[in-house]
């Protein structure tokens, strides 16, 4: 299986698993595609989260407004009337357990990979860019009329960082 696919893969069977868990929502795939060149402009909430290791690249959640206060109404079971701190960090723990699956099932064929925390941005019409990084795996899954998006992009690290060699733990740091 090529990365390209494994990334697919991963992201649908992370983001299934996370949906039904945590929202209790059985989600379908929409559209995959791939992005490159000039970023889409966004009209939201984006999350983002990097990731690195012998791959080093960025995972990436992202949906409007009203998907985003729904996402955490069901993860909090209240209602959320607006985009503020509980649905912000709502998307965040999001991000981290989607993407950390999608890690999860990365590391087998990649080596061991380390992320980041989400930083998670709500805002209109602002554009978002990993440097460096020429194209996005994108998978939507629509849900109630809305799209929640999952995009990722992945590329061969040119130097790893010693603490990355090491067998098991390679990404916790003891004091």
């Amino acid at each position: 299986m090529n990365i390209e696919q494994l990334i697919v893969t991963g992201i649908r069977t992370a983001t299934a698993e996370v949906f039904s868990t945590m929202l209790g929502v059985e989600l379908s795939v929409g559209e995959l595609t791939i992005e490159g060149g000039e970023p889409e402009p966004n009209d939201g909430v984006v999350s983002l989260i990097g990731l690195a290791g012998p791959w080093m690249g960025t995972g990436s959640v992202s949906c409007c407004p009203e998907l985003a206060c729904r996402i955490c109404s069901h993860m909090l079971m209240t209602e959320a009337a607006a985009v503020d701190e509980e649905v912000l960090d709502a998307v965040a723990e999001l991000t981290n357990m989607i993407i950390g699956g999608v890690k999860n099932r990365l590391e087998p064929v990649l080596g061991p990979l380390c992320l980041s925390i989400p930083t998670v941005v709500f805002g209109r019409n602002f554009r978002t860019k990993s440097a460096g990084m020429a194209e996005w795996i994108v998978l939507r899954f629509p849900w109630e009329g809305s799209q929640f998006a999952v995009k990722m992009c992945l590329t061969k690290a040119e130097k790893i960082h010693p603490m990355l060699h090491a067998p098991s733990h390679a990404c916790t740091l003891e004091a």
